[in-house]
C-alpha cells in the first residue's frame, strides 16, 4: 500500500506522536509519501490528527476515489469512537495496513465537508475560544473551561429551519447539524447512523434552568427528546438567521448563516472494522 501522509502537529499528540505513526507504518509495510505525487498512484491517505484534520482530506479522498485511514490524535476523537477506531497508534496503523474499509456518509455545509457535526451559536463560540495549546496541555479539561465562558456569553437568536417538508421558527441559543450519532465527545444519539443517508438536526431553546436540567438528563440517557431539545431528520436542512452567525464544521470555521447542510451519501470510504 501506498499512502499519502498527513500529520497534524497541532493536534492532541500530533506533535509528539508523528514519527511514530511514520515508523510505525513503515514496520508494517505501507509507503509512505509526504506530498501528493503528480504522477504515480496513491492507494489511500492516511490521517494523524483529530477530526478536524480529516475533514480537509475529504474533497481529495472523494475525488481520487481513495479511502482514508484515520489514527487518532485529536482531544474528541469523535469519529474514531463511532466507527470503532483503535485510540492507540500501533492497533490503529495495524487496521490500516490491514485494508479493511467501511463506506461511511459525509456532510456538507456552505461548500465545506465534514463527518460528524456542524454548529451554529454556542459551540461555534465554543471552537473560537478554544487554543490548540491548551487543547494540547490540557485535552478534555481545556474544552470545559471554554464551554463554561462560551454559556457565560450566550445569547439566544431567532433561526428558521427547512427540512424534511417542515419550516419551524425558534429563539435558539444552539443549532447543530450532525451526520454522526456520536458528536461533541458526550453526546450519543442510538437512533441515529453515520450510514442512514440522513442528517439529524438539535435545537436548544434553553428557555428557563428547568430546560438545562431536562436536556442535560436527555443526554445522559442518550433520549433525543427533552424539555427545551427540538429534533429533525431530513436529508437536508436550510438554516437561516437574522443576522449572519458563524458555523463551525468539526471544529474548523464554515462561513456563516444563511446556510444549507447537505448529506453526500456513501461518499467516503474509512478504513475501520466492520459494523
Amino acid at each position: 500500500m501506498r499512502a499519502f501522509l498527513v500529520v497534524n502537529p497541532a493536534s492532541r499528540r500530533g506533535g509528539q506522536s508523528g514519527d511514530a505513526v511514520r515508523a510505525e507504518l513503515a514496520r508494517l509495510g505501507v509507503e509512505i509519501v509526504q506530498q501528493w505525487p503528480s504522477t504515480g498512484a496513491v492507494d489511500a491517505i492516511v490521517v494523524a490528527g483529530g477530526d478536524g484534520t480529516l475533514v480537509g482530506e475529504i474533497p481529495r479522498a472523494i475525488e481520487h476515489g481513495v479511502p482514508i485511514g484515520l489514527v487518532p490524535l485529536g482531544t474528541f476523537n469523535d469519529l474514531a469512537r463511532t466507527l470503532s477506531i483503535p485510540l492507540d497508534i500501533e492497533r490503529a496503523c495495524a487496521l490500516i495496513a490491514a485494508g479493511h474499509t467501511r463506506t461511511i456518509d459525509a456532510a456538507r455545509v456552505n461548500g465545506r465537508c465534514y463527518v460528524t457535526e456542524a454548529s451554529v451559536g454556542l459551540s461555534s463560540r465554543l471552537t473560537r475560544l478554544q487554543r490548540p495549546v491548551d487543547k494540547q496541555r490540557f485535552g478534555l479539561l481545556a474544552a470545559a473551561a471554554s464551554l463554561l465562558q462560551a454559556v457565560r456569553f450566550a445569547r439566544p437568536f431567532h433561526v428558521e429551519i427547512v427540512g424534511g417538508g417542515q419550516r419551524t421558527c425558534l429563539r435558539a441559543i444552539q443549532v447543530t447539524v450532525a451526520n454522526s450519532p456520536r458528536f461533541a465527545a458526550f453526546i450519543v444519539d442510538p437512533t441515529a447512523a453515520i450510514d442512514d443517508g440522513r442528517l439529524d438536526c438539535y435545537c436548544v431553546e434553553l428557555r428557563s434552568a428547568l430546560d438545562f436540567f431536562s436536556i442535560a438528563a436527555a443526554i445522559a440517557r442518550r433520549r433525543r427528546s427533552a424539555q427545551g431539545l427540538r429534533t429533525f431528520r431530513a436529508e437536508e436542512f436550510e438554516v437561516r438567521t437574522r443576522r449572519p452567525h458563524r458555523i463551525s464544521a468539526d471544529g474548523e470555521p464554515a462561513g456563516t448563516t444563511p446556510a444549507r447542510f447537505e448529506i453526500l451519501r456513501n461518499a467516503l470510504r474509512i478504513f475501520a472494522p466492520p459494523p
